[in-house]
């Protein structure tokens, strides 16, 4: 069977009734349908508010206009205190249809004259002097002969431009809504069949578009669940679940590459595992060479001191000064092994200072000078002007730099050379000797590691590299090894000329 394409004949199944819905049916009825019918309403209600604000504000627009429109000649009229003409004015407000009222009033709110339904009497109200306070005309709603009516007021003006009086004009309230109700009633009817539309839409939509692709997928996801990793789903349908199918295949071709990768990862989780028992015996190696050191420190010091006092006591044979010129050479060589051992396992708090690189090589060349003189091995050094201060803390450095010269001095023939360069970042110190090199089954990581020597018995702790390495570390720098291309071997220590690393 093809893994692209195993599914040659793929059959339609015949239109399901309605009648259950999927859970995927419920999903989209709930977070599609839903939301959509919720905001066509929400978007209804929202119009139906404008315009009934937009129809209000009309119907508010019509007085305000009316009121305008026959405010000038009543305000005539009253000026030459024609009565007859205001009541006609007033008169031809209901010649529109939409008035309910009009009557005139004084500045103190007394009526005039009227005709319809209006109010009898303002002075009780606070219409009159807001109408006097702003010059403009006021709106209100009130309640007249157990009707509710709108009333606008507007002023009237002399022929001076003084306030005398106001007029009102009233229509029924129950207006501003009967416009909108039939509206209303068409409105939420088409949002009902809309709704019931988009709900047949996306149901029979689903199931013919998506749905049975859908079940088609769930049929081979479950095959897969019963174990048939071999299996791969066709990829028909949308392209949505086309992709799907698609993500199966990967998947299952994933699950083939994770098995075998699963097994180099537990291969290498062995090999892991067998570092960190090194490393937790080399701890406990670590903290118990610590104790043994401080245990040795002050034996040692005290045979030291009895042999140097026995070698002043009185004279001594050939044979006694032998032995105890033995001892003390025993005492010696021990009394470098304890300070190796506490150099290594004592916590590196370093006190990082200004140091300036060719003061310090001096300074080491000077404590070394009297074992190159003893051995009769030639130092040559190449230091060139102008090596570039570094931050660092020089009991750590020429440690280092001890043990690099000490062990090459032990594997020289004739001569140990030392060689020194900079640049922005880094001071490289190389030490090279000219004897049989390293091993050649020998590496890095064995070589620094604590207690391992390729000397001889009694010649080395195995701490002299591991110290350097640690004090690279320190540095933020490192550490190499190699064999030179003349012979003998060649060690690098590069230094960081930025503050060393701090350390608890």
């Amino acid at each position: 069977m093809s893994k692209n394409d195993p599914f040659k004949n793929n059959t339609q199944r015949p239109l399901r009734p309605l009648i259950g819905l999927s859970s995927l049916q419920r999903t989209l009825l709930l977070f599609v349908v839903l939301p959509l019918v919720l905001l066509t309403a929400l978007g209804i209600r929202f119009g139906l508010g404008q315009a009934n604000q937009f129809q209000e504000q009309r119907l508010k627009n019509d007085l305000e206009l009316i009121g305008r429109a026959i405010s000038l000649p009543v305000g005539t009229a009253l000026n030459n205190r024609d009565m007859e003409a205001v009541e006609l004015a007033l008169g031809s407000v209901f010649v529109l249809g939409e008035v309910y009222g009009a009557s005139v009033f004084d500045v103190a709110g007394n009526r005039v004259a009227s005709a319809g339904v209006t109010e009898t009497d303002l002075s009780d109200t606070t219409i009159p002097a807001r109408i006097r306070t702003t010059g403009e005309g006021q709106e209100a709603f009130s309640q007249i002969a157990g009707r509710n009516l709108f009333s606008h007021f507007l002023p009237l003006f002399d022929t001076g431009g003084q306030i005398q009086g106001l007029i009102q004009i009233t229509r029924r309230a129950s207006d501003f809504g009967r416009v909108l109700q039939q509206l209303t009633v068409i409105a939420w009817v088409i949002w009902g069949v809309f709704s019931l539309a988009i709900v047949a839409a996306v149901l029979l939509g689903h199931y013919g578009g998506v749905g049975r692709y859908v079940d088609n997928l769930l049929a081979h996801m479950r095959r897969v669940a019963d174990g048939d990793l071999s299996h791969r789903a066709a990829l028909n349908g949308p392209s949505e679940v086309a992709t799907l199918a698609r993500g199966l295949n990967q998947m299952l071709d994933s699950i083939e590459q994770a098995n075998r990768e699963l097994d180099a990862h537990r291969a290498a989780e062995t090999r892991l595992v067998a570092r960190l028992k090194d490393n937790e015996k080399m701890v406990a190696i670590g903290s118990m060479a610590q104790g043994i050191a401080h245990e040795l420190g002050a034996p040692l010091s005290v045979i030291d001191g009895r042999a140097r006092r026995l070698e002043r006591a009185g004279p001594l044979n050939e044979q006694q000064q032998r032995n105890l010129s033995g001892i003390r050479s025993q005492v010696h060589r021990l009394t470098g092994t304890v300070r190796q051992l506490l150099d290594y396992c004592r916590p590196a708090a370093i006190q990082p200072r200004r140091l300036t690189p060719s003061v310090l090589i001096a300074d080491v060349l000077a404590a070394i000078a009297p074992e190159l003189e003893a051995k009769g091995c030639r130092l040559t050094t190449q230091l060139p002007l102008g090596l570039p201060p570094f931050l660092a803390d020089a009991g750590r450095i020429e440690l280092a730099l001890l043990n690099l010269l000490r062990n090459a001095l032990q594997a020289a023939e004739s001569r140990v050379d030392l060689w020194a360069a900079a640049n922005r970042h880094w001071l490289i110190i190389r030490i090279s000797d000219d004897g049989a090199g390293l091993p050649e089954d020998s590496s890095l990581a064995t070589l620094t590691r604590p207690f391992f020597t390729t000397k001889s018995p009694g010649e080395g702790t195995g701490l002299g590299l591991a110290i350097v390495q640690a004090v690279a570390e320190e540095q933020g720098g490192y550490f190499t090894l190699s064999n030179g291309v003349r012979g003998g071997c060649e060690a690098y220590l590069a230094l960081s000329l930025m503050a060393p690393k701090e350390e608890a």
